[in-house]
């Protein structure tokens, strides 16, 4: 297992579209920073019955949104990648196993998506204190980080959930598109679809969608999202979970029995 390890970190690392990713993923940090340095500036130029006005979102929020969509797209790359090339044939001589094959690639996704995404939500929250300070703008939090961590982690483990679930996609789609257009759909279309959903069942479906499970998780909610936080941490985990080893399970069935 090491060997499938070691191979497959080897071939994600040496990879264009990782760099790509990896690359894209620090613009959106960037981004933030610049976000709340114009956040600051905007604050100190407004009038006090003004800033009462400004709003900014959590800024880790949204590096979490756009990380977790960036990350999906590499676990996708991961796999069609090889598959469109026709490189997987070889890999499966090497190694017939084609379910170690299945679980190293998730393994080395796993941890690069893990990370990437911690490293990218603290790099965001490091700069929004830095720039904003203590600045008390709406939607900006001044928690120490020892208190955000928890909130931080779990945002973390949900950009790993996308990540694994693109990966899984791709081998059960075997296409870069349709695996990357069923992931905007989870990650757009179906918040949209359960916002508009009659009471009560917009909250429910609100609240199982992958997008709504990290502050469910820290046990946080977002009371600025459009999906509702009903689940309690561990039902949160669970769901969780289960976006990653119900699709795990079906792509390890279908590459078992399918040809390369």
């Amino acid at each position: 297992m090491i060997d499938a390890l070691a191979a497959e970190w080897l071939k994600l690392r040496t990879l264009r579209s990782t760099s790509v990713v990896l690359a894209v993923v620090a613009v959106v940090v960037a981004l933030m920073a610049l976000l709340a340095w114009w956040s600051a500036n905007l604050w100190d130029g407004l009038s006090p019955g003004d800033r009462d006005h400004l709003v900014v979102s959590p800024l880790p929020d949204v590096t979490h949104m756009l990380a977790s969509l960036c990350l999906a797209v590499l676990g996708v790359l991961a796999f069609s990648g090889e598959q469109g090339t026709g490189m997987i044939r070889t890999t499966f001589t090497v190694l017939p196993s084609r379910g170690r094959v299945l679980a190293a690639k998730a393994g080395v996704v796993a941890a690069v998506a893990a990370c990437t995404g911690l490293t990218a939500v603290l790099a965001t929250y490091a700069a929004g204190r830095l720039l904003i300070g203590d600045r008390p703008i709406r939607g900006q939090s001044a928690e120490v980080l020892s208190r955000q961590l928890p909130h931080f982690l779990a945002m973390s483990l949900s950009i790993t959930m996308f990540a694994l679930l693109g990966l899984c996609l791709a081998v059960i789609t075997r296409s870069a598109v349709a695996a990357i257009a069923t992931l905007v759909a989870v990650w757009y279309v179906l918040p949209i679809v359960g916002y508009n959903l009659p009471a009560p069942w917009g909250d429910r479906v609100g609240s199982i969608l992958p997008g709504a499970l990290a502050d469910q998780l820290a046990g946080t909610g977002n009371p600025d999202a459009v999906t509702v936080a009903l689940l309690p941490p561990l039902a949160a985990l669970a769901v969780m979970a289960a976006y990653v080893a119900v699709p795990y399970g079906v792509a390890a069935v279908l590459l078992a029995r399918r040809d390369p």
